[in-house]
């Protein structure tokens, strides 16, 4: 474990106080173990000689990691609402859960529109665009019209 005046590692995360880019001031970068890039940087506070950053101690640091540690963890719900969507509407009198799941690939992304009935039967599933778009109309437009492909009608 390093902790030195402008650099702390621990609890999986380091935190690097930099000089500030953007003004005259300094930030500080918190970087979880593996990545390449920061998860997060933020505003640090200058120390009494107003010119030099105040140095790193164990309670910032703490709230450093659960403040970046927070910020990844709502990313990747985020990310992971967009990627998983799910409507659940009525169609031919049933009610149906369709579902958006999406792969993001760099080279070759791709999605999966499915369909549940309720008693948790799937009833279609097919290939679609990762750009497809799941509302509430596009999911009762695919169920009324067979689970055919859309675009495909």
């Amino acid at each position: 474990m390093i902790q030195e005046a402008r650099l702390w590692c621990g609890d999986g995360w380091t935190a690097k106080v930099i000089k500030n880019e953007d003004d005259d001031g300094w930030a500080v970068a918190m970087i979880k173990d593996g990545e390449p890039e920061p998860a997060l940087v933020g505003p640090w506070t200058m120390g009494r000689d107003k010119k030099n950053p105040k140095p790193l101690d164990g309670p910032a640091f703490s709230t450093l990691v659960k403040t970046a540690s927070e910020f990844v963890r709502r990313h990747e719900q985020q990310l992971h609402a967009t990627l998983h969507q799910s409507i659940t509407v009525t169609a031919g009198g049933q009610r149906v859960t369709v579902s958006l799941d999406i792969e993001p690939d760099e080279d070759n992304p791709s999605a999966r529109l499915s369909a549940t009935g309720e008693g948790g039967d799937e009833l279609a599933s097919v290939r679609v665009s990762p750009s497809f778009k799941l509302t509430r109309a596009s999911a009762v437009a695919w169920a009324e019209g067979g689970f055919a492909r859309p675009g495909e009608r």
